[in-house]
C-alpha cells in the first residue's frame, strides 16, 4: 500500500513538474512587489535596529512592572522624530520581569537618562543602568559591510556552484533558488515589521549556506547520478534526504526561538525558521522542476 501511494506522488509530481514551479515564481514576484512598494513608500526595504542605524540602547535592571506602551508613548512624546522600542527582560526559567530595554534614535543618553529618573522615580547608577551609544555614521557603516559581506558570499558560492557542475541550466537553478529564499524571507521579515539587527543578517548569511547545501543534495543526485537508478527514483531519494535534513533543522531552531530570551538570538532563529520553509517551497517545486525539465530535454531518463 506504501509503495502505491508512494508511486502515485511520484507520477503526480513528474506529470505536473512544470505547474508546480509556478508556485515558486509567484513567490518570488510578490515578494520583489512587496519590497518594491516597501522602498518607494517608506524609503527601506526593511526597518533596521538602533545597532545598525545609529542611537541608543538603554537597559533597565528591575523587577519594576512597566507599562511598555504607555513608556513608549510618553518616550515618543517627549523626544521627538524619534523611533523608539521598548521591550521587557525575562528570566529565562521563571520568566518574572528583570527589567527593560528601550532603543531610541535622535536622542541624548543624559536626556534619557534624566526623563527616565523623573518620570518613573528612579535612581539609575551603574549598578541598574546601562547604556550603549551608536553614531548614525558607525551604524550605516556597518549595515554597508555587513551587505557587502552577503553579497561576495553568494558570488564566491555561485561560482563554486557552476565549477562543481559545469552545467549552465543546473548551477543557475541552484543560485536562482538560493536568491529567492533570500529575496522572500526578507520580505516576509519585512512584513512582520521586524527590525533587522547585525544578528539578523548573520542568520541571512546562514540561511544562504544552508538552501545552497540543500539544492546541492537535490542537484548532485538527479545530475551526477543519473546512471545509477531511474529518475523517480533518485528524486524520491533525494526529496526524503532533504526534507529529513530541513524538518530536523526547523525543529532544532523552533524549539531554540521558543525558549531564548535574547531578542537578538530569537531573530536570527525566525528569519532561519522562516527561510528553511521557503526553502522546502522553492527547492522542490523550483529548482526540482527546473532539473526535470533539463534531464527530460538533454538526457535520456
Amino acid at each position: 500500500m506504501e509503495e502505491q501511494k508512494l508511486s502515485r506522488l511520484q507520477s503526480l509530481y513528474l506529470n505536473n513538474y512544470k505547474k508546480l514551479a509556478i508556485i515558486p515564481i509567484i513567490i518570488l514576484i510578490l515578494s520583489v512587489s512587496f519590497l518594491f512598494i516597501q522602498l518607494s513608500t517608506k524609503g527601506y526595504f526593511i526597518d533596521k535596529d538602533v545597532s545598525l542605524k545609529g542611537g541608543i540602547s538603554a537597559t533597565i535592571s528591575s523587577d519594576k512592572d512597566f507599562n511598555l506602551i504607555e513608556l513608549e508613548e510618553k518616550l515618543k512624546a517627549n523626544f521627538l522624530d524619534s523611533d523608539v522600542s521598548v521591550r521587557k527582560l525575562e528570566d529565562l526559567t521563571t520568566r518574572s520581569s528583570t527589567g527593560i530595554t528601550i532603543d531610541i534614535t535622535n536622542a541624548k543618553s543624559d536626556d534619557l537618562k534624566s526623563f527616565l529618573e523623573k518620570e518613573y522615580n528612579l535612581e539609575l547608577t551603574n549598578e541598574n543602568f546601562s547604556i550603549q551609544e551608536v553614531g548614525a555614521t558607525l551604524g550605516e557603516s556597518f549595515f554597508k559591510e555587513l551587505i557587502r559581506a552577503v553579497i561576495f558570499s553568494f558570488l564566491f558560492m555561485s561560482i563554486v556552484v557552476f565549477i562543481a557542475f559545469r552545467k549552465l541550466v543546473p548551477s543557475i537553478g541552484v543560485i536562482l533558488t538560493a536568491a529567492t529564499d533570500i529575496i522572500a524571507t526578507l520580505a516576509f521579515i519585512s512584513f512582520l515589521d521586524v527590525k533587522l539587527t547585525s544578528g539578523g543578517i548573520a542568520a541571512f548569511l546562514l540561511l544562504i549556506g544552508y538552501s545552497i547545501d540543500s539544492d546541492m543534495v537535490l542537484t548532485t543526485k538527479l545530475i551526477k547520478r543519473e546512471s545509477e537508478a531511474k529518475l523517480h527514483e533518485r528524486l524520491t531519494s533525494s526529496i526524503k534526504t532533504g526534507v529529513t535534513m530541513t524538518m530536523t533543522a526547523l525543529a532544532a531552531v523552533g524549539v531554540g526561538m521558543l525558549i531564548t530570551n535574547s531578542l537578538v538570538i530569537k531573530q536570527i532563529f525566525l528569519i532561519i525558521f522562516v527561510g528553511l520553509i521557503i526553502d522546502l517551497i522553492v527547492t522542490y517545486l523550483g529548482n526540482g522542476p527546473l532539473l526535470i525539465w533539463y534531464l527530460k530535454k538533454h538526457e535520456k531518463v
